[in-house]
């Protein structure tokens, strides 16, 4: 299988086998089940359906508790497509479960999730602009001004991807190529080198 869903615990410190102290991120993945193999015949393409997370039943539709049904599974309520032809034509079939054993100590994995919002923001902390820099030469409360955009009478317009204040955060973001450093197999829980996008408690996919 090619990765998991699953849950950003939170940020913690270990130390290596050096003794260096190494921020890492924990992260409940799994376990998942198999509740579609798309194939080219059935759908034109080749992909794993997986499922995570119990969703109650009065917050389920009749589609999705039918859909899971076809696992012998419970209502889940996070799904994700993983394409990996290899395995969508002969590996994984529906109702079968997978978690972090998937994963070996030392891999490198890509995790996806979303950013946090931070509403609407500014130049400077948006697109990291530095202002006009010293607070001479009279300048008043111009410090964190984005400045000209370069529009005049020619063109009378302002160009489409100017960087400007506007909404920051809330974006699909993937972090890429992080160490996997511990693996618990009776929590459902990895431990990998660095930060990863989105709050804590926020639904997350982690990749091989």
């Amino acid at each position: 299988m090619e990765g998991l869903i699953g849950k950003k615990i939170g940020m913690t410190s270990i130390f290596d086998q050096n003794g260096k102290k190494v921020a890492c991120t924990v992260i409940e993945a799994g376990p998942c089940v198999v509740t579609q193999v798309k194939t080219d015949k059935s759908d034109g393409y080749r992909a794993i359906q997986m499922a995570w997370g119990d969703s109650k039943d009065k917050h389920t539709t009749a589609a999705v508790k039918g859909h899971c049904a076809k696992a012998n599974t419970g209502a889940k309520s996070h799904f994700v497509e993983f394409r990996n032809p290899d395995e969508a034509e002969e590996g994984a079939k529906i109702g079968d479960s997978f978690d972090v054993s998937i994963f070996e100590i030392g891999q490198f994995v890509d995790v996806i999730g979303k950013s946090k919002g931070k509403g609407f923001q500014g130049v400077v902390k948006r697109h990291g602009f530095a202002g006009v820099g010293e607070s001479t030469h009279g300048q008043h409360n111009r410090l964190r001004a984005p400045g000209s955009i370069g529009a005049c009478s020619f063109p009378a317009r302002v160009f489409k991807g100017i960087r400007m204040a506007g909404r920051t955060g809330g974006d699909r973001v993937m972090a890429v190529n992080l160490q996997v450093l511990q693996i618990h197999p009776d929590k459902n829980l990895l431990v990998i080198k660095g930060n990863i996008p989105g709050h804590n408690g926020s639904i997350v996919v982690v990749e091989r």
